[in-house]
């Protein structure tokens, strides 16, 4: 297959620096992308049912017991290794991934291990797609992680002017609009400001039509 121009941009897209997780490790930071996020990525580029997921390999790389917490349960500590292949198409790529599980239930523990080792050997697999799922954290500059561009702030539903026409119109009919007015700022309510303040402006118009006859 080959990727629509839409899908090649979006894989060149900078990674928003929104989307970078960092942990200590080794007695540094570590900067990596979340799970969830490189899954809604490869969903959104790729699309829902374009692309699958296979684990390849698993394997337990030991199941020690690491003796009695303070409360006197045992600990267990497991260590797994996972491949796992990416398909887009007919493109395969595979990654390989680590996990370690720590609990006082061994199942726990090894659950925890293996779902670890799973996840990683699939960000490491969609990375070799480009920049949006973490190609970007592997150059040391980072040059390729971007921030986000802020929304634009909405346009006013009124201008100052407007506002200050409908206040003269208010106190000239002795009628309380303030809040109507005010409420241009409050962007949630964007819709019900328009419908309240045509409706109070066909008001005043109407009221005031009648006085003028």
């Amino acid at each position: 297959m080959s990727f629509s121009d839409a899908q090649i941009d979006a894989l060149k897209a900078p990674l928003s620096r929104d989307a970078v997780a960092q942990r200590q490790q080794g007695g540094s930071k570590v900067s990596y992308i979340e799970a969830w996020h490189a899954i809604a990525e490869a969903n959104r580029i790729f699309g829902f049912d374009a692309w699958n997921r296979e684990t390849v390999e698993l394997r337990i790389l030991g199941e020690p017991n690491l003796g009695k917490d303070r409360n006197g349960n045992d600990q267990w500590r497991v260590n797994y290794m996972a491949r796992v292949r990416v398909t887009v198409g007919d493109v395969v790529r595979e990654g390989s991934g680590f996990g370690q599980g720590i609990d006082k239930d061994v199942g726990q523990a090894h659950e925890s291990g293996l779902k670890e080792a799973e996840t990683d050997a699939m960000k490491r697999a969609l990375m070799t797609f480009g920049n949006p799922f973490g190609l970007a954290l592997y150059d040391k500059s980072q040059s390729s992680v971007a921030d986000t561009p802020k929304a634009a702030e909405p346009e006013p539903l009124i201008s100052d002017d407007e506002r200050a026409q409908l206040l003269t119109l208010a106190d000239a009919h002795h009628v309380l609009l303030g809040d109507v007015c005010a409420m241009a700022k409050i962007k949630d309510l964007r819709e019900l400001e328009a419908r309240l303040f045509n409706s109070a402006k066909n008001w005043i118009i109407k009221n005031a039509r009648k006085e003028a006859a």
